[in-house]
This record gives C-alpha cells, sequence and structure tokens, in this order.
C-alpha cells in the first residue's frame, strides 16, 4: 500500500455502481444487458442493483452482485385505499433505497427509468453522487424528464429522443438500447432444429409483449385462417398465459406449421428464423427488432402515451416497418398489409437493407464506456 503525504492509499480503489430500474421488461432487461457488459468488460467493479419488489423477474433469480427489492410501485392522484397503500410503500421503499444509498455509498447511480427510480437519484443528487439515466423510449418518460435537470448525463436509445430533451442536449449521448447476450446471439441452424421448422417456408413471429395481446392473438389467427397458401407459412406465436390453450388447440385444427408458447426465453432464435414479426412497439422488442434486421409489422400498444407509436414510426419512416393502430388491428386490414409481403420477397427484402441506415453498434459498451468515463 503506497503512502502519499503520510496517509496510506490502496493500490486500486475500487468502483462502486448502484443500478436501479423500474419493475416492468422494458426497464429491467436493459438493466441486466447493462450489468451483464460492466461485470464483463470491468470484473473488479462493486455493483449493486435495485428494483421493486413487484417485477417481471422472480425474486428467486440468481445474480453474481448484490441485490435489494424494495417496496416502491408506482402512484397516482386517485384517493382510493389502493392508492394510499401505493403512497406508504413508496415513502417505505424510498427510505430502504436511501439505506442502501448510505451503505453502499456508490460512485456513481444508473437509472433505467419510471417513476420508481425517482427516489434513488434524487437521493444521489442530495449526496451529490453522479448519475446517469438511460432512457429507452424515444419520447422520454415523465420520470426521466424530470430528473434530466439533476443528472450528469441522459443516455438514449435513439437520435429522434433529443428534441423532447432540448433543455439538456449538453448532457445527452445516443447508446442504443443494450440487449443481453443471450438475445444478441444468432445460430440460424441451430435455431431451425429448436423448433423442427425448415428454411423452405415463411417464418412469422407473432407477439404481443410480455403478457400477450388478445388484439394481435384473436385477429392475426383470423386473418392466417383465410389464407389460401398458408401451408407455405410456419408461425412463431407468443400468445401469453390467457389465449395459449385455446390458440395452441385452434393451431392444431388449422393445419399450419407452428410453434405456439405462452412465454419464450430463447428469443434469439425466434428472431433468427423469423421473415417477419408482428409484435407491439415495445423498446426492447424494437431494439431486438432492430438488432435482427427483422421486417415488422407494428401494432403499438394504444395506452402509453404514444411511446410505443413513436418507437413503431422510427422503423416505418426508415421503410423497415408498417404500423398498423391498435384500433385498425383487424383479419382484414392485416391480410391487405400482409399478402403484398408474401407473395413479393422482395418487399421484404428491401424492408431488411432498410435497416442499414441504424448504426451497428453495441449498446451496452457504449453505455459501460459512458459510466467508465465519469469516474
Amino acid at each position: 500500500m503506497p503512502v502519499i503525504n503520510g496517509l496510506n492509499y490502496p493500490d486500486k480503489i475500487k468502483l462502486k455502481v448502484l443500478v436501479v430500474t423500474g419493475s416492468s421488461g422494458g426497464h429491467i432487461f436493459p438493466a441486466l444487458a447493462f450489468l451483464e457488459a460492466i461485470k464483463e468488460q470491468h470484473p473488479d467493479i462493486e455493483v449493486f442493483f435495485v428494483l421493486p419488489e413487484k417485477n417481471v423477474i422472480k425474486e428467486n433469480v440468481r445474480f453474481n452482485y448484490e441485490v435489494k427489492y424494495v417496496k416502491l410501485c408506482a402512484i397516482t392522484r386517485r384517493v382510493d385505499a389502493k392508492n394510499i397503500r401505493n403512497i406508504l410503500n413508496f415513502i417505505s421503499g424510498s427510505l430502504q433505497t436511501l439505506n442502501v444509498l448510505l451503505k453502499f455509498q456508490p460512485d456513481i447511480v444508473v437509472g433505467f427509468g419510471s417513476l420508481v427510480t425517482f427516489p434513488a437519484i434524487m437521493f444521489a443528487w442530495l449526496l451529490r453522487i453522479k448519475i446517469l439515466i438511460h432512457e429507452q423510449n424515444v419520447i422520454p418518460g415523465r420520470a426521466n424528464r424530470f430528473l434530466a435537470g439533476f443528472v450528469d448525463k441522459v443516455a438514449v436509445s435513439f437520435q429522434e429522443t433529443k428534441a423532447y430533451l432540448a433543455d439538456y442536449k449538453r448532457k445527452i449521448v445516443v447508446t442504443g438500447n443494450p440487449l443481453r447476450k443471450s438475445v444478441a446471439y444468432s445460430d440460424k441452424i441451430k435455431a431451425f432444429d429448436f423448433f423442427g421448422f425448415g428454411p423452405d417456408k415463411f417464418t412469422i413471429l407473432v407477439m404481443g409483449g410480455s403478457l400477450g395481446s388478445h388484439r394481435i392473438n384473436k385477429e392475426f389467427f383470423k386473418a392466417l385462417s383465410c389464407f389460401k397458401d398458408r401451408d407455405l407459412l410456419q408461425v412463431i406465436h407468443l400468445t401469453g398465459a390467457f389465449d395459449y390453450e385455446m390458440l395452441n388447440s385452434q393451431y392444431k385444427d388449422l393445419g399450419v406449421k407452428c410453434a405456439v408458447f405462452r412465454f419464450f426465453d430463447s428469443m434469439q432464435y425466434a428472431y433468427s428464423v423469423s421473415d417477419l414479426v408482428i409484435s407491439r412497439a415495445g423498446a426492447t422488442a424494437v431494439a431486438e427488432i432492430i438488432f435482427f434486421n427483422l421486417p415488422a409489422i407494428l401494432v403499438p400498444y394504444p395506452y402509453a402515451y404514444q411511446h410505443q407509436y413513436k418507437n413503431a414510426k422510427v422503423l416505418e419512416e426508415n421503410g423497415c416497418g408498417i404500423i398498423i393502430e391498435d384500433k385498425e388491428f383487424e383479419a382484414d386490414n392485416l391480410r391487405l398489409k400482409l399478402e403484398p409481403l408474401l407473395r413479393d420477397r422482395k418487399k421484404i427484402e428491401a424492408m431488411r437493407l432498410n435497416y442499414n441506415v441504424f448504426p451497428k453498434v453495441n449498446a451496452g459498451d457504449l453505455l459501460v464506456k459512458e459510466v467508465m468515463a465519469m469516474n
């Protein structure tokens, strides 16, 4: 241990990074991708992960870093028993978060959005800890819009986001949306074998977000039932829990080569073999679709403050995707959009080539680089 000015200093000061995120997959999965990247590149960094008790991943998931589940949840302006409980939990979770900050004493706090990251970011600001926040969507969430004024850096997934944070342009860096290494992996031969599919048929991937979409499920199946040449198709359909039994039975009667799942963890296989995806337009789904250059018909979730619509619009404006709004997503309308793509493979190939406008970057690595530069 070297001696400087009569004081003992360690040979190496270990950097401490605290990561905080909301409860949805759109917030948690980019956070996990960032944590994976920073631990791989800098294994000596000490990491602490804070997330709400109620979230899309289970508490028994094992991590190679410390994790704290706090009682933070979204609150509204309603005056009812549920919201009063949520407010009390928010206060309790805020105190838990403050306790983590005081004990862990991070050098940098990295937030991935939603109201539940608010206490960690504001306490970090009061404690003069350096802060970076990441925005996954084109339109920043309300929490990140407010917090942008208190942080050192704002990492965004899309160039278009800068227009919504015009007052903070000097803080903004475009990194993209981090993807987990398991998703950013492609082996077509292995993927075709996994589904029992062959490369000679046109493969459609249908998904409606982590919970599935009854509207997408119902209208797609109706449209598929009307195709005369459906024997030329094969379908991967992620139904969610609610519609699984019904659709799994209906597909057996339809006679289409298919793979039907309630939930599916190995998304890299699904993306690798697909010629076209029909999907909601959540930030993580769009980032994965861009990574795999996958032609898309996008059905933005209508109750998300236009977040999904603007995400989808980026793909449509660049000729990579087609938007069908939720209220217009009906079997006949879907067929009108889908049949020309099935008849003319050149259109599909052109949509794939249009993805060249998006820079090919490793968002996780870029985000790690920005965090390390803050030290």
